[in-house]
């Protein structure tokens, strides 16, 4: 039987203790503490996955706790329970580590699980990153690969258990997620690392030359083969060649591939003898494989001479995780290679980008980064130093599916958040224009932007920060 996740709730009201802990008792081992003090001997005495904590009571506040907490049981998560409570005091709870928080009085407690569900989930997926982060030995190479989510952490996980094998893999996604870093990632933690890796875009060469510049070819077999001429599978005897957009050849060339790679030798264009190889074969595709053989254009028995393993890459916009990441590494990158004196990117460009669908994935991302390096004049990247084609899509058919997903209260107050964001960047921070143009008062829209996090300064142009 798996243990329930254990969960305290702090909180000097008895009617919100038994209240809560009736609500999430089927789910989850719960305790409560009236005081700090019994909190803090709660969990000196048993380690809890979540710590629900009211934000005013007497003796020692719940900021107070925040901080023992994060200091002593850095592996608890924390969620401030504010009814008394000032929103300056639950913004600053954020801002010292608390993952979330919730409003008293609670209107639908179905919120609470809500809350609680969400924070476990990324308590889960962070656990399991870090066990798959500890499986990779030292001398397990991951130079280049630049994320934090569960997806890529799986996808690394998995290339260290085929890196030192000699199978072929097939590297699918769309173009720009990486398929190429994947693949030298694969040649970097085999046996063959010490031998050449040679790299080939299959699409990028009509027929003829690519049959010749990957078997090579005999003097005088065409109009130009003034020479003998060694082909890439011999290049790359011993090492690791990478076929990529392996779906763009046609039947007759993958009829030569697939003798190549059932009988291990090739044999030049104009040649009459064969030549043997030791080659690993790594494809790629931003096609669907399986789709691309139903239709005729891909032979089956080439398939699956090729799908021997087969690794996913999911689009950026699928590891949100991933983004800020690459967003902060570019950065750096350009802002050394530009000379550039940028050291951050404001909250509501993060923004901007965390919601972006990036259909060019890493490689339109990379590019979004260097342009606003580029044309920045100020030490923080802002919304308008990102390529204008990010702004303009607005989203509104994605915002209205994320809104119809999520409960009422919830669905609000993103729906508020995206509203302030978007009258800060439409009014470039100013406060005054944006209460004047939303019909909403000026204190009211500081109060919600508190609230939410919200800076003003992010959104002005001349912000040198």
């Amino acid at each position: 039987m798996i243990d329930k996740p254990k969960l305290l709730i702090i909180d000097d009201e008895l009617d919100t203790l038994e209240i809560f802990s009736r609500h999430l008792q089927p789910g989850y081992d719960v305790d409560t503490a009236t005081s700090a003090d019994e909190a803090l001997r709660k969990l000196s005495e048993k380690q809890y996955h979540i710590a629900m904590t009211d934000l005013v009571m007497p003796t020692i506040d719940g900021l107070e706790l925040l901080s023992k907490i994060k200091s002593s049981h850095p592996e608890t998560a924390v969620i401030v329970i504010s009814g008394k409570a000032t929103i300056s005091m639950a913004v600053k709870a954020i801002k010292n580590g608390a993952e979330d928080f919730i409003e008293k009085p609670v209107e639908d407690l179905d919120l609470i699980n809500i809350t609680v569900d969400k924070i476990m989930k990324m308590h889960w997926q962070a656990e399991e990153i870090v066990r798959l982060r500890q499986k990779l030995s030292a001398s397990f190479d991951t130079q280049n690969i630049i994320g934090n989510s569960l997806a890529l952490q799986k996808i690394i996980e998995n290339v260290r258990l085929i890196a030192p094998l000699d199978t072929t893999v097939v590297i699918s996604g769309e173009t720009g997620v990486g398929k190429e870093l994947v693949a030298e990632l694969i040649y970097r933690n085999s046996k063959r690392k010490n031998n050449k890796f040679v790299t080939l875009n299959c699409g990028s060469l009509p027929e003829t030359l690519l049959e010749s510049t990957l078997f090579g070819h005999k003097k005088g077999s065409f109009t130009d083969a003034i020479r003998d001429r060694m082909g890439y599978f011999e290049e790359a005897d011993g090492g690791t060649l990478l076929l990529d957009e392996i779906t763009e050849t046609s039947p007759a060339f993958q009829i030569k591939l697939l003798r190549t790679l059932e009988k291990g030798v090739v044999r030049r264009v104009g040649g009459e003898n064969d030549i043997g190889v030791d080659v690993r074969i790594l494809a790629a595709t931003n096609k669907n494989i399986e789709i691309e053989v139903e239709k005729g254009n891909f032979r089956q028995d080439l398939y699956y001479r090729l799908n021997v393993i087969n690794i996913h890459i999911p689009p950026l916009r699928e590891r949100p995780d991933d983004i800020l990441v690459l967003a902060q590494y570019f950065m750096e990158e350009f802002a050394q290679k530009h000379n550039k004196d940028v050291i951050s990117i404001s909250d509501a460009a993060i923004a901007l980008m965390t919601t972006y669908d990036w259909k060019g994935n890493v490689r339109e991302l990379k590019n979004a980064v260097e342009h606003a390096i580029i044309l920045s004049n100020h030490k923080t990247i802002l919304p308008q130093d990102l390529p204008a084609n990010i702004h303009k899509e607005k989203k509104a058919d994605l915002l209205g599916q994320q809104l119809l997903c999520l409960p009422y209260f919830e669905a609000k107050n993103l729906f508020e958040k995206k509203y302030l964001e978007e009258l800060l960047t439409r009014f470039k921070g100013d406060v005054t224009m944006g209460a004047k143009n939303s019909g909403i008062q000026r204190q009211n829209i500081y109060d919600k932007l508190n609230k939410y996090n919200i800076n003003p300064n992010d959104y002005r142009s001349d912000n040198s920060k």
